[in-house]
């Protein structure tokens, strides 16, 4: 028998009765009903409620523990009255009355209490993250987490890819976010870099021989935190394919991204997943991070407006403005409140304003409205796909920025209105990324997505059109306007790396010598390749239902990058540094 428990706190059943037994937990929650005392022992598992006579020797040992002490207590499993049965449990319907009790562990007086629902400032539940990952809710991410990587792991296998181990210790890459560098203290002034994502090193394993790969990998990135990214480190499904273009990607991972949130929720995942070019997504949801739960998709209606009476929007549209419209389903009956606030929240997004035309049913109203013959008014009507009983929002300016004031008033206008979906996940592949983008603060020509993605058309594309026309075999997967990954068909060719990164200023020399590894070994025989890498823990946190990664995280870092419980990042010894051969050169402090 084992020497603290013969049964979990989730165990114990109505066909127990009768049995002694112990348990094992901490104590959760006590009730002193006089000459009764009511506790609730908690482990991993669930809990039990155990019940001592004041009579009792042991009475006095469990009256005295203070709330998560550990204990260990035997006793005979009864069955509860009727009026005392509590089904939300399911070991609700059975009590263990208490023989002895042994105590493994005090606790001293709580800085969170585990039981309830009480909120606790960010601070106090870092620092004390052992005790918050006792409470109930965060107990339970946690557990839903390791089950979905188990799952991933499973599915993964199941269809054909091997698990491999890339390095941690690495070489600092020049592309993406700062690197955390590490000191070698073996080649002095010289440093690795944790990797920023297995990228080249999956790459590589293609050129190995390899044919299909994934690894739940680790990824390093020294940037600021937000609510779906965490400070410095973060995990995600890494996977590489030889032999493919992009549609045998999606149809390797599709089924079981599709599979992984059915399995884990109760919410329809309709299948298969959309293919939304960039450009496209950015015309009809003003992102390209669409969510798809809402049914609102934004409309170019330039051309209603051009030389048009309505004076703001005509002069702005000859001046290279464009005007997008959102539409406003049944919103015709609102009060005029509804629209006004739509406009005072467009100023308070550092927008002119938000135009509106309502279309009731004899007659279209409003400012614009007015300014407007019939036959334009028709225009939007068909473009926007409204009709009597809709309002119509407006949103005018250059093409980047109209897009993402329109997204951003979809999602307000879906949201007001009530007509996001809340019960699906709504996953896509949003396709056909532009390669290029100008740097307007470089006053160059860049990458805009992935710089080892291959180039559609290749190098003859590369040659002969203009760079911010090119797009590249790049993808990303959205869920619910979240991202969860980015992915692409890579570019295995060196001469068509060595002139892509020509396009956006690198020499040949200058590839040579950052990427030198990935691009020596195409020189060996390369396979086309190309993979993906969803985000272990955005994925949890939409299963989750969660708005923020910590909740989501077993030991996360605050928001300033602070390992709080851990005291981390701190000072290192004098000797140390020697070591190390580096010295620390603390910034001026700030004048006041």
């Amino acid at each position: 028998m084992n020497r603290y428990r013969t049964h979990t706190c989730n165990d114990l059943r109505e066909g127990d009765v009768g049995k002694t037994v112990k348990l094992a937990g901490w104590v959760h929650r006590k009730r002193d009903h006089g000459n009764l005392l009511f506790v609730d022992i908690r482990d991993h598992y669930g809990v039990t409620q155990l019940v001592m006579e004041s009579g009792s020797d042991s009475f006095p040992v469990l009256d005295k523990a203070r709330p998560e002490t550990v204990v260990c207590v035997a006793g005979r499993v009864v069955a509860r009255s009727k009026e005392t049965i509590n089904d939300e449990l399911p070991t609700g319907r059975i009590e263990v009355r208490v023989d002895r009790v042994e105590v493994l562990s005090e606790a001293e007086e709580l800085p969170l209490q585990v039981f309830g629902d009480q909120v606790y400032p960010e601070e106090t539940r870092l620092r004390y993250r052992f005790l918050d990952l006792r409470r109930d809710a965060l107990h339970r991410n946690i557990v839903l987490r390791a089950k979905v990587i188990a799952r991933i792991r499973e599915l993964m296998t199941a269809a054909g890819f091997m698990e491999f181990q890339t390095p941690i210790l690495t070489a600092s890459s020049p592309e993406g976010a700062r690197d955390f560098l590490v000191p070698s203290r073996l080649h002095p002034g010289k440093f690795y870099a944790l990797p920023q994502a297995p990228q080249q090193f999956k790459q590589l394993i293609m050129v190995a021989g390899f044919d299909r790969y994934f690894q739940i990998a680790p990824c390093f990135r020294d940037e600021d935190a937000r609510a779906d990214r965490s400070p410095g480190e973060f995990y995600q499904l890494d996977v590489e394919m030889s032999f493919v273009e992009q549609e045998d990607v999606f149809s390797a991972i599709e089924p079981v991204l599709a599979q992984i949130f059915k399995e884990f929720s109760n919410r329809r995942v309709p299948e298969p997943f959309p293919r939304i070019p960039y450009a496209e997504s950015l015309l009809k949801y003003g992102s390209d991070k669409p969510d798809l739960r809402n049914p609102i998709q934004i409309a170019d209606v330039t051309a209603a407006f051009k030389d048009s009476g309505f004076s703001i929007f005509a002069r702005a549209i000859e001046k290279g403005a464009v005007v997008r419209a959102i539409p406003a389903p049944g919103a015709a009956d609102r009060p005029r409140s509804f629209f006004d606030k739509m406009n005072d929240w467009a100023k308070g997004e550092g927008a002119p304003g938000l135009g509106y035309i309502i279309f009731a049913a004899d007659e279209a109203k409003g400012p614009i409205a007015k300014q407007l013959d019939a036959a334009r008014l028709k225009l939007i009507q068909d473009a926007a796909g409204i009709g009597p009983g809709d309002g119509v929002f407006f949103a005018c300016d250059k093409a980047p920025t109209a897009a993402k004031l329109a997204g951003a008033a979809r999602t307000r206008v879906g949201e007001d209105l009530g007509v996001i979906a809340k019960d699906e996940y709504r996953l896509c592949w949003i396709t056909d990324f532009p390669f290029y983008e100008y740097d307007e603060e470089e006053k160059k020509v860049v990458f805009s997505h992935n710089p080892f993605s291959m180039p559609q058309g290749g190098l003859e594309a590369l040659a002969s059109k203009p760079p911010l026309e090119i797009k590249a075999h790049q993808y990303d997967v959205v869920c619910n306007g979240i991202e969860l990954c980015s992915g692409a068909i890579r570019n295995h060719r060196p001469d068509i790396m060595v002139k892509a990164f020509e396009i956006a200023g690198y020499t040949a020399a200058d590839v040579e010598q950052r990427f030198g590894g990935l691009l020596n070994a195409f020189r060996f025989g390369a396979p086309p390749h190309g993979g993906l890498a969803p985000g272990i823990d955005r994925i949890v946190m939409l299963l989750a239902d969660e708005a923020n990664l910590r909740e989501v995280i077993l030991f996360p870092m605050n928001q300033r990058a602070e390992d709080l419980m851990m005291g981390a990042p701190a000072e290192v010894l004098p000797r140390q540094l020697r070591e190390l051969h580096l010295r620390v050169a603390l910034p001026e402090p700030k004048k006041s």
